[in-house]
């Protein structure tokens, strides 16, 4: 029996998103809070796409016990044109030290938390089929009001 390679990550591209703040849509129950952030924008860049995020997405998430789940739609207009949908799920996690001191504002290496994602595409455009293709994984952080996410295509 032939073993399989180990997984390897190639950078692909990072999408900055500003946000406008979120709207607690659900109270606390048994399967957490419901937020609602409205995107309204941002930038993609990098070696295998650049471009624009569209405004008018949403990125639903929620909130139990620490443990958030990231369920975000938004759309992606290529340099070429080109319109891609993406829905981007993931978790955010971090120990309740280092929680507090990212909500003081101090900087906070990404590593001391999760903040991992899942993203999926849409797209007509033959020049960017192989994002419909293509398993990628997300690194996501917050930067001065955005959110960067930097994607991976797994190789």
């Amino acid at each position: 029996m032939t073993e399989l390679p180990d997984p390897v990550l190639e950078p692909a591209f990072e999408v900055r998103v500003h946000v406008d703040p979120a709207l607690r849509v659900g109270g606390a129950s048994s399967h957490g809070a419901l937020h609602v952030v409205p995107i309204t924008g941002g930038t993609v860049s990098g070696p295998r796409l650049s471009g624009e995020v569209l405004p008018g997405g949403e990125d639903w998430y929620v909130d139990r016990d620490g443990v958030i789940t990231l369920d975000a739609r938004y759309v992606l207009r290529a340099d070429d044109g080109a319109l891609i949908a993406i829905t981007n799920r993931g978790f955010w996690r971090a120990s309740p030290e280092v929680t507090a001191r990212l909500d003081a504002g101090e900087p906070v290496d990404e590593r001391e938390y999760y903040y991992r994602t899942s993203p999926t595409f849409t797209t007509e455009a033959p020049a960017h089929r192989w994002l419909t293709e293509t398993v990628f994984v997300g690194l996501a952080r917050e930067d001065d009001g955005d959110v960067c996410i930097r994607f991976f295509a797994l190789a």
